[in-house]
């Protein structure tokens, strides 16, 4: 079986084919040019996408060695992120099925990265915890299968990605926020400066909102109005609200460790790139003797294999989909599609 999997939920355009169980082509696009405007501009995202799907489509062909009536199944993610960039790749996935008479699946994208770890050589186990951090999601979930999935707790605010992006704003750091506050932090002393970590009264839930406004009053407090900081002090700054949000993350994680059955630990989404997270994750499996599987720094970011693979295991469980299955930018009530 030869799947197909397209992604353009925000500022990454990617094309990837599984063919028999076996990752032949990821490639994928990233849009650069959005740092000069510090955030991604929803309409150069589309206009981007519209120019890179099909190139990259010949070229993901051309490396797995196939044709395109040799795709059997068409999966393409259907949410959330931005309306306009997802209905790009959705409607140009939906054109394809029609045209091929091939079956088409819309994938929802947190389900992707909750599903990327499998894309590793070292395959997770049922159940498992897993935690999908991203700009614009933070979910803790307790994982028992490809298709039971129970949400225990998310953000009722910020995300921890969107936490990191503003922070690194208010640091005249720039965009995006996750790398740059990786690489301050790493000069910088995490226990310089106290900031606080919401406990939402025993809840899995998250809060980062709180944690942001301390860090903005610090730097008022102790910089003026010119906002201007030394780099020692950006450095220790940017590795105190590092240490308090993974400090928030992991709590929460081994909270629910005490309460579930879980047999492994699993991070992904954007914010799963984070040297300092993926260590203290490290550190919590071998306290709690569980297997922990973190996808690759390729599988981290929006790419289209974890696409492609969900869209195969949903394939594979009997669901089918027409034609008019739309777009949607939030994510459903339920964490797995209807």
């Amino acid at each position: 079986m030869n799947i197909l999997g397209i992604e353009s939920s925000c500022d990454e355009t990617s094309v990837a084919i599984i063919s028999n169980d076996k990752l032949t082509a990821n490639l994928v696009s990233s849009q650069e040019f959005h740092t000069k405007y510090g955030g991604v501009v929803p309409e150069l995202s589309s206009r981007a996408h519209l120019q890179m799907v099909i190139p990259l489509l010949k070229d993901a062909l051309k490396k797995s060695e196939l044709r395109l009536d040799e795709i059997d199944v068409i999966a393409a993610t259907a949410g959330p992120g931005l309306v306009g960039a997802l209905l790009v790749g959705l409607t140009f996935a939906k054109g394809l099925a029609y045209s091929l008479k091939k079956p088409f699946v819309p994938v929802n994208h947190i389900e992707g990265h909750i599903f990327s770890g499998f894309l590793m050589d070292e395959k997770p186990e049922f159940p498992m915890l897993v935690l999908a951090v991203s700009g614009g999601h933070t979910l803790l979930l307790h994982v028992k299968s490809f298709y039971e999935i129970v949400k225990l707790g998310t953000t009722v605010d910020d995300a921890a990605g969107e936490a990191f992006d503003k922070v690194a704003k208010m640091l005249g750091l720039g965009y995006p926020g996750g790398p740059k506050i990786q690489k301050a932090a790493s000069e910088g002393d995490p226990k310089k400066i106290k900031f606080p970590v919401a406990d939402l009264a025993g809840r899995y839930d998250f809060s980062f909102s709180g944690l942001k406004t301390s860090v903005l009053r610090h730097i008022q407090k102790e910089y003026g109005p010119s906002l201007q900081i030394p780099e020692a002090d950006r450095n220790d700054i940017a590795a105190s609200f590092q240490y308090a949000v993974i400090k928030a993350l992991i709590r929460n994680s081994e909270r629910a460790l005490k309460n579930y059955d879980v047999k492994t630990i699993s991070i992904a989404g954007g914010v799963a790139a984070n040297k300092a997270l993926r260590e203290a994750f490290a550190e919590l499996a071998e306290k709690y003797n569980k297997k922990l599987v973190v996808p690759s720094m390729s599988y981290c970011g929006d790419n289209a294999a974890m696409i492609a693979y969900r869209g195969q295991k949903v394939f594979e469980s009997g669901k089918t989909f027409t034609l008019g299955y739309n777009a949607y930018p939030s994510l459903p009530e339920g964490i797995f599609q209807d």
